[in-house]
């Protein structure tokens, strides 16, 4: 099982020694050199595409090691970005090492195909809502009298094109997919993300783990080769239902952050910025939920 390095909470990194070239919601993003970056994973949390106020502590590193984790255990199906590199090895000085230790690693520089893959095993969120409107999610056509948290006849793969930052990504069927990247590589993404749910979902079955659907980015090298870069598999990428209190027809409880998605919801919040505050119990039972599914999902 990893262990949690419980590292101080890190809202923004800062680092001299390195340009960052880009910051996300919750990943830093900088320059090693041509072929590398260095990601650094805080401790921020965004919730309906909003970065909250709030750090969430230890969430950095889980979300860090569980990539890791996974970018091991699937070399089989699809080839990561990960590298040897060890982050000590880029950074030097000892402020701005003790900043990423733990919640960082050196990858391998490659062009990301502006698509989220996103693989459905279980009715839930926008696919829900997609389903009570027209009975299918992203063009594929759903049994009738399904329930919010059903289990599909089959997992599905319902891609999402990449929004500018700040506005939402959009469902959309796999054709649109194929307009934009081709459609051999379309079809090339829809597979190996269905490998990788697939493998992934049983792990987790046998760790008392549903994993009711997950999104994966692809990047290419210079020779073309489809390679799986940015998270994977985490609570921040993924809904994860403990097996013992999942009961089709309801919202399960989770290990992931549709609890604080949850408690936004029973806000007078417009989902725009400036995000609300977040209590201290909701900050601290978020923290106890990413480490459970680390402990859980590594055991």
């Amino acid at each position: 099982m990893e262990q949690i390095p419980h590292l101080p909470p890190l809202f923004v990194s800062s680092l001299d020694s390195l340009k960052k070239i880009h910051q996300g919601k919750v990943r830093d993003i900088y320059e090693v050199d041509a072929d590398h970056l260095l990601i650094v994973t805080t401790d921020r949390l965004s919730a309906f595409d909003v970065v909250l106020p709030e750090p969430i502590p230890d969430k950095g590193a889980v979300l860090n090691q569980i990539s890791a984790f996974w970018f091991a255990k699937t070399r089989h199906i699809i080839a990561n970005h990960m590298t040897d590199i060890r982050v000590e090895d880029v950074v030097s000085n000892p402020a701005e090492r003790a900043q990423v230790l733990g919640r960082s690693m050196v990858v391998k520089r490659l062009h990301a195909l502006p698509v989220e893959a996103v693989v459905r095993g279980y009715l839930i969120g926008s696919g829900y809502r997609d389903y009570l409107s027209n009975g299918s999610v992203c063009g594929i056509a759903l049994p009738q009298g399904l329930r919010i948290a059903d289990r599909l006849p089959e997992p599905i793969f319902t891609p999402a094109s990449k929004a500018p930052a700040g506005q939402h990504d959009q469902n959309v069927e796999f054709d649109a997919i194929s307009n934009l990247i081709g459609r051999e590589r379309a079809a090339e993404v829809r597979r190996v993300s269905l490998d990788l749910y697939r493998f992934a979902a049983a792990h987790a079955q046998a760790r008392n783990i549903i994993i009711a659907d997950t999104k994966f980015e692809f990047g290419a090298d210079q020779e073309g080769r489809l390679t799986l870069i940015d998270e994977a598999l985490t609570p921040d990428s993924s809904r994860f239902w403990p097996t013992e209190s999942y009961k089709p027809g309801i919202s399960p409880p989770s290990f992931d952050k549709q609890f604080v998605r949850d408690y936004l919801e029973s806000l007078c919040w417009d989902k725009k910025p400036p995000a609300p505050h977040l209590p201290r119990d909701i900050v601290a039972r978020t923290s106890a939920n990413y480490i459970q599914a680390l402990k859980l999902l590594t055991s």
